[in-house]
């Protein structure tokens, strides 16, 4: 399949083979994508590194998002390389572990500060140092996650900063509609990845998910993948602005049957 034969464009986010960053990256590749990569840190790339090289990858490079100097030497090289980009993935997200845990409430200013800063406010930076290079027609877009919307035990600020991030997709929408560019959003349900393990209570999750979905069945990282390759490449040319959701439809049911004889179970119990 050549879906993506002749696009460029770069990810900010793998960092190993069980994501859904990842997972979007094998799908563009497999479909002609020239993508570049980006890690934070000798640690993460020893890991990321490897994965690039398996894609061809002619830029992998070290960037901070929360580091304005290294986002916009990020673009810097990617205009030497590639010239124009044709599309954008923002994977990166971060919480202190103990706001994801207890209560809301006690939530550190420090906490928020970087939950907001690497998860929303980085996407904000990321547009701005690509804007230059976006070629009309070119996708932009984030991954999110239903706890923006509605609570969901112990994932706390990380709700509120995909909330801010959502937010910040649709004013970007705006921006960036003017000049051909679409920016969406992907809210994947949930599923096994190293970075959900680090929310307390998350094997519960996944039953309830399967309990709740109209499919019976958690998303599968693949599923993500694919919803990534129809935004990135040109059958989403009339989308932008929006939260695509890959849950298998949990979004859409309050409390399905099975879902309610867990819950009763439990309280019986």
């Amino acid at each position: 399949m050549d879906l993506m034969k002749g696009k460029k464009g770069i990810i900010f986010g793998v960092s190993n083979t069980h994501g859904i960053a990842y997972a979007i990256a094998q799908q563009l590749f497999n479909a002609g994508a020239d993508i570049a990569f980006t890690y934070a840190g000798e640690t993460m790339e020893k890991r990321v590194r490897p994965l690039a090289e398996s894609m061809n990858a002619k830029l992998i490079m070290n960037c901070d998002v929360t580091k304005e100097d290294e986002v916009a030497a990020v673009f810097k090289e990617c205009e030497r390389i590639y010239g124009k980009l044709d599309f954008v993935v923002h994977a990166v997200a971060f919480a202190n572990r103990e706001d994801l845990q207890g209560r809301f409430i006690d939530t550190s200013r420090a906490g928020w500060d970087l939950a907001l800063g690497v998860s929303a406010y980085s996407l904000i930076s990321l547009c701005k140092h690509a804007e230059p290079l976006l070629n009309e027609g070119a996708s932009v877009f984030a991954l999110t996650y239903l706890g923006s919307e509605y609570v969901v035990a112990n994932y706390n600020v990380m709700g509120v900063a995909k909330a801010a991030l959502e937010s910040s997709m649709r004013y970007l929408a705006a921006d960036l509609g003017k000049k051909g560019v679409r920016v969406n959003c992907i809210s994947a349900g949930a599923v096994k990845t190293l970075a959900a393990s680090g929310i307390s209570g998350f094997g519960k999750m996944l039953k309830a998910a399967v309990a709740k979905s109209p499919l019976q069945r958690n998303v599968a990282l693949e599923d993500v993948g694919k919803a990534g390759l129809y935004l990135a490449s040109d059958l989403s040319t009339g989308t932008t602005g929006q939260i695509l959701y890959v849950d298998c439809g949990c979004h859409a049911v309050y409390a399905s049957v099975e879902e309610m004889d867990l819950i009763s179970k439990s309280i019986e119990a």
